[in-house]
């Protein structure tokens, strides 16, 4: 185990990307050739300054990450920008390119999936042995994460129940991910609808998506990871996974590093936008933790099916939902039922100015125009050809290289 820190001392940003043929818009499962351009051999991960680059369980997606934690989110967006250049730059050797969303709106998962077959590999295909990764929840998914510090079980019980609270809210800001296969597909977050279910043969991994009410290092021992390890057991037969590679919950718990890692975030079109929002994240957070808006003891009583019942639908209707328990609402302030937007719209009055004023123009663009998949959609209208969803994604392509937000 490294150096512990404190709440909010410094931070850990991922965010992963697909790879796309330029001729045929097609997944390109080879980002191994990408690492073998950048560092004269295959590996799965790449040290680039400040941030370095990553394999995942799928041939076709790279992941950015900071390098180690870093004290600012504030600089991020340009870094993680200069290495989009830089990799577009070797991709375009290979008539490939970055795609951002969470989805790709056209792939298809039985016949386009090809799993990582170098490093982690036996861990791979054990995975694949038992939840058969050629589907969307596995192979068609690209997120963003935030991990965060905490230095003991006391900064772990006031983090955890904080971001507990605002898990339901975040696909009513983040979601990118309303088309597959070429279809709408009726939910604004379809990467997670996809993962609440998608490990439904050892449901213990995922539970509810949203974590169980435990605040200290041995009652999430005994609640989660115990009964992981005991479900998985029967599978595992070489012992090559671990509890924490495993658990699969929308915030996860990392006593290695002493850190939670939320996963609930879609991708979006570029990172000025990723990194806006993990800013305006973190924030509302600090509100919760610093007893600005319910004291700890008020955040700990919510129940993890009470929270998943708000989640569920946000999943589907996304900043549109509205929120009709008003006891959740009251933790925020709010005292009447209020869509997913004007809840964000209220948080985001509360955080504005703690929040630099390079983030604003993102934020502010989410809340008036929707979030990506409401854009996405509206840039669309109605018309599901493959040549106006290519024509449209392609758009938020540009967006990648160029670092802007897309407004339709």
């Amino acid at each position: 185990m490294g150096k512990k820190y404190h709440l909010f001392e410094v931070f850990g940003i991922e965010l992963e990307y697909m790879l796309v043929n330029k001729s045929n818009f097609k997944v390109f499962p080879k980002v191994d050739a990408l690492f073998e351009l950048k560092n004269g051999k295959i590996t799965s991960d790449i040290e680039n300054g400040t941030i370095a680059w990553s394999n995942e369980l799928v041939a076709h997606v790279v992941e950015l990450k900071t390098n180690g934690p870093t004290p600012t989110l504030d600089n991020l967006s340009n870094l993680f920008h200069k290495n989009i250049i830089e990799i577009n730059s070797l991709l375009n050797s290979l008539n490939a390119a970055l795609l951002p969303t969470a989805a790709h709106p056209l792939m298809n998962p039985i016949t386009d999936t090809k799993l990582w077959e170098h490093s982690y590999s036996e861990v791979y295909a054990l995975y694949n042995t038992i939840f058969n990764c050629s589907g969307h929840g596995w192979s068609n998914v690209q997120s963003t994460h935030i991990n965060l510090p905490f230095f003991d079980d006391t900064e772990f019980e006031k983090l955890h129940a904080a971001i507990r609270i605002i898990l339901p809210l975040i696909p009513g800001l983040c979601a990118s991910s309303p088309i597959l296969e070429g279809k709408n597909t009726r939910f604004k977050d379809t990467r997670l609808e996809y993962y609440k279910t998608n490990q439904k043969e050892i449901p213990e991994m995922t539970g509810l998506v949203i974590p169980e009410a435990v605040f200290t290092k041995q009652n999430y021992q005994t609640t989660i990871f115990d009964p992981i390890n005991k479900a998985i057991k029967p599978y595992d037969t070489n012992h090559v996974l671990d509890h924490y590679f495993l658990n699969s919950r929308g915030a996860i718990a990392r006593f290695d590093r002493n850190a939670i890692e939320i996963r609930l975030l879609d991708i979006q079109e570029c990172p000025q936008a990723d990194i806006a929002i993990c800013v305006f994240i973190v924030e509302v957070l600090k509100l919760l933790i610093f007893d600005e808006l319910t004291p700890l003891k008020n955040q700990k009583k919510w129940k993890q099916d009470t929270l998943f019942n708000i989640l569920n639908p946000i999943i589907k209707e996304g900043e549109n939902y509205s929120i009709t328990n008003l006891d959740y609402l009251n933790i925020f302030n709010i005292n009447t039922v209020s869509t997913v937007k004007e809840v964000w719209a209220t948080l985001f009055q509360l955080t504005k100015n703690t929040i630099a004023e390079t983030h604003h123009h993102a934020i502010e663009t989410i809340l008036t125009h929707g979030t990506l998949s409401t854009r996405i959609l509206n840039a669309l209208n109605t018309t599901f050809s493959e040549e106006t969803i290519k024509k449209v994604y392609l758009k938020l392509a540009t967006c990648l290289q160029e670092n802007k937000m897309f407004i339709q």
